[in-house]
């Protein structure tokens, strides 16, 4: 059996995520089997998260996949991009960006540093990823998986990077003086 490892397909995600999960498919079948109180056999979610014709993945089954797999450990980290994959189909882009230390940063001016440092960084790796990519003018699914992932980093990067902006100016504010 071909093991597919598009990062670009929502289905093709989900189940490399189930199978990379601590006791893959046949205990991801077992706990659907447990939750929803009705049989699921392995053979009969891999068919179906393998895109068997006939055989399909409901958004029910999916959202308890991703609940089995956060609960495993190091689950959260791949969880969830099926969901990033299913967006990028319908030209959306869904990121999850982690929680900020309770209160923000000490000094958010020294975060947003950090931040513009890690982007620029980023942007290098991406870059360097890309060039190598289409240097055959091509790009094979390693290549998209590498690009993919660079490129959903530099997303969060920015969006933790705005909210340090945001939390920045509401502490420099200082009543009577004007906003620029």
């Amino acid at each position: 059996m071909t093991c597919r490892t598009s990062s670009i397909n929502w289905l093709d995600c989900l189940y490399n995520a189930v199978r990379k999960t601590p006791g893959g498919v046949i205990e991801a079948a077992k706990w659907l089997t447990d939750r929803r109180g009705k049989s699921m056999h392995p053979e009969t979610l891999r068919a179906k998260l393998n895109g068997t014709e006939g055989e399909s993945v409901t958004i029910e089954i999916a959202e308890l996949l991703t609940e089995w797999m956060q609960q495993k450990a190091g689950g959260s980290e791949y969880a969830l991009e099926w969901m990033q994959a299913l967006a990028g189909q319908f030209g959306m882009a869904v990121d999850l960006v982690p929680p900020a230390p309770e209160g923000g940063w000490p000094d958010e001016i020294a975060a947003v540093q950090l931040k513009l440092l890690e982007i620029t960084t980023r942007v290098g790796r991406l870059t360097g990823t890309a060039v190598d990519a289409i240097g055959d003018r091509q790009i094979d699914s390693d290549e998209a998986a590498l690009m993919v992932s660079e490129a959903r980093a530099l997303r969060t990067m920015a969006h933790r990077l705005e909210r340090n902006v945001a939390r920045a100016a509401g502490k420099g504010k200082q009543p009577g003086r004007a906003v620029r």
